[in-house]
């Protein structure tokens, strides 16, 4: 990875951007502080919402930061088949005593005033998931300093992310918690994705941008496996989700290590994109149902999910998380990450030093 870019944070450990209210100042600013790199969600957030957060991480911490955004979403050609989930969820709808979100509440997430924002306030690092954005818009904001990532799921969407000049591509793997950042929806891959060593080695050979390596990322030793395998770093989700600045609801960070909850798979029901998460009731009666439909059907199910975290109800709840969710570590998320640099230490010792791991 380029030195410009590596001296960002210290450590080779970044804080996956978690929208929904996950990632909130305070969990990025810890990492910062601890010398991860911490990212703001601005998934979600209206432009003003975006800034006033970047506003709030600067109070808290002066070292390097990064900002998340969604590229905007093509237009979904069977809106049938959204009134037809939209018919089953009814009942849901009157167990939490709530109404259905209004799927047609927006397609963009406010990409371009976000990008205004950005090119006017300019935070150290940019990333963008579900696409990749135009050679004109990366252009932009290195022009206004920023460093720019982009999410990619195969090698040739990382080809993608560096034909448009990207300074890293962001490597997914299919065990990644939340949802997966395919620059297409399509239906027909679903359940197909590549597993996160496979797909560092092949991107490592398809692209000559850096890599971080993103996808069921929970200890110093699995850190140490992907640097070996040709990233520069690894991006940590779930292993954060669990922290104590996160924002999460405290039921999902319970669920976490719940045995009621027993595995995780890639599911449409709360989306329409496919996003990891414990299965719950809400996933196994809605889950097989769900058209692909991103994001008609997160505006639909919005306030039903809502409704669920205030009536305490885990089973309806969207509980994304990692494979390795049962791994996650109550911890200060400052301390996290310093028991991560440890136990990545240990590993590399062991590595060069012929000891056991």
């Amino acid at each position: 990875m380029s030195s410009a870019l590596t001296d960002l944070f210290p450590h080779p450990i970044v804080q996956a951007p978690m929208a929904g209210g996950v990632s909130v100042p305070q969990l990025a600013a810890a990492v910062c502080e601890a010398g991860g790199l911490g990212f703001l969600a601005a998934g979600y957030k209206t432009a003003d919402g975006m800034y006033q957060e970047i506003k709030q991480i600067r109070s808290l911490t002066g070292r390097p930061f990064g900002v998340n955004v969604f590229m905007p979403q093509p237009e979904y050609p069977d809106p049938a088949a959204v009134d037809v989930y939209a018919h089953q969820l009814a009942g849901e709808a009157t167990w939490y005593e709530t109404e259905l979100g209004d799927p047609d509440s927006g397609r963009d997430d406010g990409f371009e005033a976000k990008l205004v924002v950005l090119r006017d306030n300019p935070v150290p690092v940019v990333s963008f998931h579900f696409g990749v954005p135009s050679r004109e818009v990366v252009d932009t904001l290195h022009r206004a300093g920023s460093f720019v990532l982009a999410a990619a799921t195969t090698p040739d969407e990382a080809r993608a992310v560096e034909r448009a000049g990207a300074d890293a591509v962001i490597a997914q793997g299919v065990e990644a918690g939340g949802h997966q950042g395919t620059h297409r929806d399509i239906p027909e891959t679903d359940g197909s994705g590549m597993g996160l060593l496979s797909l560092i080695a092949q991107v490592r050979e398809a692209v000559n941008i850096p890599i971080i390596a993103a996808g069921g990322i929970m200890r110093g030793g699995q850190i140490a496996g992907v640097l070996a395998a040709g990233a520069s770093a690894a991006q940590l989700g779930t292993a954060f989700l669990a922290t104590h600045e996160s924002g999460a609801h405290p039921l999902h960070k319970q669920a976490l290590t719940n045995p009621l909850f027993v595995r995780t798979e890639l599911t449409r029901a709360f989306s329409g994109r496919p996003a990891r998460g414990l299965v719950n009731r809400f996933v196994r009666e809605h889950g097989p149902y769900a058209p692909a439909a991103y994001p008609e059907i997160h505006h639909l199910t919005s306030p039903l999910r809502k409704a669920a975290a205030k009536a305490g109800d885990a089973q309806g709840m969207a509980l994304w998380a990692g494979q390795g969710h049962r791994m996650a570590r109550e911890l200060p998320a400052g301390q996290l990450v310093e028991v991560l640099a440890g136990e990545l230490a240990a590993a590399r010792a062991a590595l060069t030093g012929g000891g056991v791991l």
